[in-house]
């Protein structure tokens, strides 16, 4: 169950009363009370609350995921074109998991998960590397619990058709 209401308040240190959205929810584990305190008048409680209030910890979200899971706060290099080069492949890797997570992994256990998630299960994997000529094949342990996975994406990944350009003539 879940309410939004709001009052106005004033705290002492205040210079006049703001606006209070209130959320409030009974959960399984228990309740879950949250507040927002806001200068907007114009919004509906819920509106603030999930689309203002909730977006804004999102990005906040997706900014954690760049720095911790794709290790993007690394600009050790001495000089400005270095980092910088170093941050425009972190935000390149971002984009692609983003397009990897939306696209290849969309209906499956990953297509919400965090970088670090999708790192740990799908690419930190041990596999035994057999090369041929004309294909490179890999054999996964028996025991591997993202087999499945692994063999849906691979087929999504191949089969998948390029975009098509536009003929610029």
């Amino acid at each position: 169950m879940r309410l939004y209401e709001e009052f106005h308040y004033a705290a002492a240190s205040w210079p006049k009363p703001f606006r209070v959205v209130l959320k409030a929810e009974v959960m399984a584990l228990g309740d879950n009370p949250r507040f927002v305190v806001t200068s907007l008048e114009i919004p509906e409680p819920q509106t603030i609350y999930t689309e203002l209030y909730c977006a804004r910890g999102q990005a906040e979200n997706f900014i954690k995921h760049l720095k911790c899971d794709l290790a993007s706060d690394r600009t050790s290099c001495t000089t400005f074109l270095a980092n910088f080069m170093r941050l425009q492949l972190h935000a390149a890797a971002y984009v692609l998991h983003q397009q990897l997570r939306t696209q290849a992994l969309k209906h499956t256990e990953l297509s919400a998960a965090q970088p670090g998630s999708v790192i740990l299960k799908l690419f930190k994997i041990a596999v035994q590397v057999k090369q041929y000529k004309d294909r490179v094949i890999l054999h996964l342990p028996s025991a591997c619990a993202v087999k499945h996975l692994l063999h849906c994406v691979t087929e999504r990944l191949f089969l998948s058709k390029p975009p098509a350009f536009a003929n610029s003539s």
